[in-house]
């Protein structure tokens, strides 16, 4: 540490910028697919449709049963095979690291706010949609007009949570070489042999952003009280 550079630091900003951009750009375009999708599965898993229900239960344990790693690599590297041999092609069908990224956080965070939108909305009392019932909705408009917007109220402050986890593992994206902040500092650590400077340095991004989504949460949960 006595040799500490915080020069290296200020002279690789472009990067580490481009870094951050790509890690906040990944963990919005995830929460957003990841929320539509699991609202999705949701309604599905509370569905009267046995078989629907069971197989979004299926998807979401699944899902939820194994690393986030291994789906990456799941994705990544046996998805090509799988679609060469349904293809009938003579090579793998190229996915590429970044759409790869954004896919697999999709499909696996969609399966963790699932679950909180499906809490989210048992928490509305069912006199709740026979209430758009006697106004003359169906199903699907009570659950649009009445019960949802109630339960995002609800699960907001765990739907910002998750949100922080996704924020947080998106660094496993680096492990594609794609240039995320962690990405872009293995670069710089390599190239400049710097890796002290760089791991500590995003070790501080990670936890002052992290930090102040915490403090947002907080407000979050005495600004708005829970609907009983």
């Amino acid at each position: 540490m006595s040799d500490f550079d915080f020069a290296v630091i200020f002279d690789s900003w472009p990067l580490l910028l481009l870094g951050l951009k790509y890690t906040v750009q990944l963990t919005i375009i995830a929460t957003m697919g990841g929320i539509v999708l699991g609202t999705l599965l949701a309604l599905a898993r509370l569905s009267h449709y046995k078989t629907l229900s069971m197989l979004a239960a299926a998807y979401v344990n699944v899902m939820r049963s194994v690393p986030l790693l291994l789906v990456i690599f799941w994705f990544y590297f046996l998805m090509p095979i799988a679609l060469q041999s349904l293809m009938g092609s003579e090579w793998p069908i190229a996915i590429g690291a970044d759409r790869s990224a954004y896919i697999t956080f999709i499909l696996f965070e969609a399966a963790y706010f699932c679950e909180i939108m499906r809490a989210g909305i048992q928490s509305i009392p069912r006199g709740q949609v026979n209430a758009g019932y006697a106004l003359g909705l169906n199903y699907g408009q009570s659950m649009r007009l009445i019960v949802l917007p109630q339960a995002v109220r609800n699960m907001l402050p765990l739907l910002l949570t998750q949100t922080i986890i996704l924020f947080q593992d998106v660094s496993l994206v680096s492990l594609l070489n794609v240039t995320d902040l962690v990405g872009a500092s293995v670069k710089i650590a390599q190239r400049d042999s710097r890796v002290v400077e760089m791991y500590i340095f995003v070790a501080v991004v990670y936890f002052v952003l992290s930090f102040a989504l915490s403090m947002a949460v907080r407000q979050v949960q005495k600004r708005y009280a829970i609907i009983r």
